[in-house]
């Protein structure tokens, strides 16, 4: 895969995670959950990436692997730090602890994230301690200076999680982020678990937090709205794939897989006058056990031809960094949100 790498962060080559599937009394594997299948991309410094697509698509899986809380199949992930490609995949036991430092997430889940039986001062300052970083009154400020940075007063720290709501639960989760001073955040669905008008204040915070501390995000989500308010490239995932990345007006206004058009058909519009016919895929998603021959979209899609499922398509670069999975791009009139 070609780009601009200037000022690189993070890039993923050829990443899989398969789940084995297990059957018998003697728990053979007879098959593969083929969850994250050859996906690559890269992240540049201070960027918001968002990685878009439907429940199942593998989404969540992609990026806990590269954090190393779920162990990769095969792939390669690279972390840039002083000019030093880090690999992430081959690191063990110290250097993974130090790399954990660069690289943290937020979960989804505001209230299984947090542990009710450990205060608010003590999940925050958790990291903190486990890296020996600081401990008494030095870890009491600290986490003091968190809560205030996600908008919570620091007289917080000596209550539980169950008296805060869902968006302050989700404000400790971004506070316990950013307590080692990453430089990568991975923000699984951080606002789909909460109501519509708290997930403005969380998007705001994070894109407030990312110019005070010079984060980057790799922001999943399944809401193509969200994702087109807060990311600077879209990256759009189908089946374990992704089927096409660039950056997010361009995607928006001229989408060129068939996949993104579909998406997009289904964003609410806040315009009357403005008209776009809403696309309705045939059959359901494909299962990852046994997905399609060729391209794995090519069954529901309403464009393909005889070789779309026979041979896969190359995830090749259009021009100008917009990165797309179809034999037909280049030929597609696809419909987007143009001007919107």
């Amino acid at each position: 895969m070609v780009g601009n790498r200037d000022k690189l962060l993070l890039e993923v080559k050829n990443l899989r995670k398969y789940f084995p599937v297990r059957r018998g009394v003697f728990r053979r594997t007879v098959g593969w959950v083929k969850a994250v299948d050859d996906v690559s991309f890269f992240i540049k410094e201070g960027e918001t990436l968002g990685l878009v697509g439907e429940s199942g698509c593998g989404k969540t899986t992609c990026g806990r692997t590269i954090l190393r809380l779920i162990e990769p199949t095969a792939g390669e992930a690279l972390f840039y730090k002083d000019n030093e490609a880090i690999p992430i995949f081959k690191l063990r036991g110290r250097q993974l602890k130090e790399l954990r430092r660069q690289m943290q997430i937020i979960f989804q889940d505001p209230y299984s994230s947090l542990n009710p039986r450990m205060t608010i001062g003590d999940i925050i300052g958790e990291p903190l301690l486990v890296h020996k970083i600081a401990k008494g009154k030095a870890l009491r400020e600290r986490v003091a200076e968190l809560l205030e940075a996600v908008g919570l007063n620091p007289q917080y720290m000596k209550r539980y999680p169950h008296e805060f709501s869902g968006g302050q639960r989700q404000r400790i989760g971004i506070a316990r982020a950013l307590a080692l001073e990453p430089k990568l955040i991975v923000a699984d669905e951080p606002v789909s678990a909460l109501d519509v008008s708290i997930q403005a204040q969380v998007l705001n915070l994070l894109e407030d937090l990312q110019k005070q501390f010079g984060l980057t995000y790799l922001f999943i989500a399944h809401d193509l709205s969200v994702v087109k308010h807060i990311s600077d490239r879209v990256a759009v995932m189908y089946l374990g794939k992704i089927v096409e990345m660039a950056g997010t007006d361009e995607l928006f206004a001229d989408p060129k897989h068939p996949y993104t058009e579909a998406l997009m058909s289904a964003v609410p519009v806040p315009d009357p006058d403005f008209q776009m016919e809403r696309i309705i895929l045939q059959g359901d998603v494909p299962s990852p056990v046994n997905p399609p021959s060729g391209c794995y979209f090519h069954p529901r899609c309403s464009y393909a031809k005889e070789i779309c499922s026979q041979k896969t398509p190359e995830f090749r670069d259009l021009g100008g960094e917009h990165f797309v999975s179809c034999h037909f791009a280049e030929a597609l009139e696809l419909q987007g949100l143009r001007g919107q």
